[in-house]
């Protein structure tokens, strides 16, 4: 599904990757953990082709990729179904199921409200509701729990453990929990690469 070989990415002088093998299989849930600032982003950026590498090669065999950005992105002028509805088709027919999205986050109180009038976790739990109904076959989370509350993580962990079945999942994490719920490899950077422990 998703091939890295020997990839560096440089911006300027300064280099975030550096040699970089990354082999991901259909299905397979992979975790990639270390300190910020390490290229856990960059890693799955490369893989949804926000970016391009400096030197080798990238190659991604996914339909369709879902994407669950650490800064959400959602659109500031759409309220949270909207949001949600963007990759559903964005009609008054699918509206509907992205209501459904944001009731299993827990969101369906909000569905109106726009990001602005949104807390920095129910934000997130719109950006996850989003990434989970595109459906896509290559599902990547950059960090998805990180403002989440503690009273809203185990339901989110259980959603996110569920609805990734079957999917190739890519994860950026600093966090245990989710790395052991949600991977079944972990790919820790030690001394500037990303190796399988």
């Amino acid at each position: 599904m998703i091939h890295f070989d020997n990839v560096t990415l440089a911006y300027g002088d300064k280099a975030v990757l550096t040699g970089l093998d990354l082999h991901v299989p259909p299905g397979a849930h992979v975790a990639l953990t270390g300190p910020s600032g390490c290229g856990k982003t960059t890693v799955l950026s490369l893989a949804a082709g926000l970016l391009r590498p400096t030197a080798g090669t990238v190659r991604v065999a996914a339909r369709r990729t879902a994407y669950a950005f650490q800064e959400h992105r959602l659109l500031p002028w759409r309220t949270a179904a909207e949001n949600v509805n963007l990759v559903l088709g964005d009609s008054q027919a699918t509206m509907p199921r992205a209501l459904e999205w944001l009731d299993l986050v827990g969101m369906a109180d909000a569905a109106e409200r726009l990001p602005h009038a949104l807390s920095g976790g129910m934000r997130q739990r719109v950006n996850l509701a989003r990434a989970l109904a595109c459906e896509g076959d290559l599902l990547l989370l950059d960090e998805p729990l990180k403002e989440l509350d503690p009273s809203r993580r185990d339901s989110i962990l259980s959603l996110l453990q569920s609805r990734s079945a079957g999917r190739t999942l890519l994860l950026a994490t600093h966090d245990r929990e989710e790395t052991g719920s949600l991977a079944d490899q972990t790919y820790a950077y030690h001394n500037g690469r990303f190796e399988p422990v």
